[in-house]
């Protein structure tokens, strides 16, 4: 009885189209404000209707984050491990692939014999060489009738979409410590050069006192309270060269550099403070890569709950092969010496004692565990979110009563100077002035340091300008290191 080739290919496409044992995925539901709890009452300078793209660092204004940024995710080795991973997760897609179709071989087989024709050890005679050979095709087959290849490659899938969002996180926490590397320099310049210039103003005060002390008009204490204040300021100048270095090693170490290769000249400006569109808290569940890395693990999870039900089912399996066989040799690819045979075997467990039972337990616990620890990222993204902007508010509000401060204490300093060398007030009141301007100096640096620090935080919990749209069943990743 012939069989036609529509029944054939129909039998085939309801083999591979079989059913799927085990639940479909649906993302569970998070609660989601409809806004961040900070942003009432508090107004952006200039606001935009649109989140961070592409190379997000630029608003920063700073050559150096422009150079060096690009370099993170080709070169820093955090990310090459991160992109290594996710080429493994490519490939466990492949394998898991493959075994929706027949497995195909080719063999062969070649013999070259003489025997006794007796046995006697005193006059033994022998059959003549004889030599003989097959060569076949074979294939197997294992139908996937339960799904459970199937549930397999969505398992595998979901876990390379996870480890292409690992990497996009790994990018974009790389690029943020390569950030905040880099304000701190800035800020270590920034004090240096605040430093250098008290150091200079300290040494025309001491030379002022010294005047007045060789004149005797002033106490000797004046001169060594000033020689002591000087030589501090000198000290915590050359104190600032050591942090200066380290986070400049940092910044060669995040560009996969080593220290020694990368020397940063000194700069006189801090990077520009940018305006950060937030958009609402919904699209955290998109632009946050570590958020996108739970959710597909948790897809993961689901699909091997299907992978461990399917093992209650009988698995199939089917064989066949053909070739041609004969000894002796010769004439071997004759039709009298064709060969073939077909097989099929079914396996199934009657008896396991609770063990198909305990997978599926163990599969659907780590699910709900998969589901908890996305929930929980998704309150740590907004936690994080919540905290970036209510340290900008807070700073903005401190920035204005630190900079009112900057002013009053240089003209204090100025006004105890000029009355210490009119003679109304003594040496302690000058120098007390003077170490309040310095301080407050100080702090305003500080806060300013702590706002650009927030907003590279804000940034990175945004998401940076990535969106889970880039996730893809392709097998060739990109954007990715190389």
């Amino acid at each position: 009885m012939k069989i036609s080739h529509t029944a054939l290919a129909a039998s085939l496409a309801l083999l591979l189209g079989g059913c799927m044992v085990g639940p479909d995925y649906h993302r569970p539901q998070v609660p989601v404000a409809t806004q961040y709890k900070e942003l009432p009452g508090w107004t952006q300078a200039a606001p935009s209707d649109a989140a961070p793209k592409g190379d997000w660092w630029s608003a920063f204004n700073d050559p150096l984050l422009n150079e060096l940024e690009p370099q993170v995710s080709v070169s820093n080795q955090t990310v090459r491990q991160a992109y290594a991973n996710y080429q493994e997760a490519l490939a466990d897609v492949k394998i898991a692939r493959a075994s929706l179709f027949p497995t195909i071989g080719v063999s062969g087989s070649g013999t070259k014999q003489r025997t006794a024709r007796s046995t006697t050890t005193i006059s033994p005679s022998f059959q003549p060489v004889s030599t003989s050979g097959s060569v076949e095709g074979n294939i197997s087959w294992a139908p996937d009738l339960w799904g459970k290849v199937r549930r397999t490659i969505e398992e595998n899938k979901a876990t390379a979409q996870a480890s292409q969002a690992t990497l996009a996180n790994a990018t974009l926490s790389e690029q943020t410590a390569l950030a905040t590397a880099v304000v701190e320099l800035r800020v270590a310049d920034a004090n240096i050069d605040l430093l250098q210039k008290t150091v200079d103003a300290y040494t025309e005060f001491l030379r002022v006192v010294e005047n007045q002390g060789s004149a005797g008009t002033t106490p000797p204490s004046d001169v060594i309270t000033a020689r002591t204040q000087l030589e501090n300021a000198k000290a915590s100048l050359i104190a600032l060269g050591v942090a200066r270095s380290q986070y400049m090693h940092a910044i060669a170490v995040l560009v996969g550099k080593n220290p020694e290769e990368l020397d940063i000249p000194h700069s006189t400006t801090l990077p520009a403070l940018p305006n950060v569109p937030v958009g609402v808290p919904s699209t955290l569940l998109e632009r946050r890569p570590d958020i996108a890395v739970a959710e597909r693990q948790m897809a993961a999870q689901n699909a091997a709950v299907g992978v461990a039900i399917a093992a209650y089912y009988p698995s199939v399996s089917l064989s066949a092969a053909d070739g041609f066989s004969q000894s002796p040799l010769a004439g071997l690819l004759h039709l009298a010496n064709h060969v073939w045979s077909v097989g099929a075997d079914v396996d199934e467990t009657v008896f396991d004692f609770g063990a198909r039972h305990g997978e599926v337990t163990a599969a659907k616990a780590a699910y709900e565990a998969a589901v908890a620890n996305y929930r929980g990222t998704v309150l740590t993204a907004f936690q994080n979110v919540e905290d970036d902007l209510s340290g900008l508010r807070i700073l903005a509000q401190q920035a204005e009563v630190v900079d009112a401060a900057v002013k009053d204490s240089t003209q204090g300093a100025q006004i105890a100077m000029n009355e210490y060398e009119a003679g109304t007030v003594d040496y302690t009141t000058a120098a007390t002035a003077q170490a309040t301007q310095l301080s407050t100096e100080q702090s305003a640096l500080s806060v300013q340091q702590q706002r650009l620090l927030d907003t590279v935080s804000l940034i990175g919990d945004l998401g940076g300008g990535w969106s889970a749209d880039q996730l893809s069943d392709s097998k060739q990743p990109t954007g990715a290191a190389r």
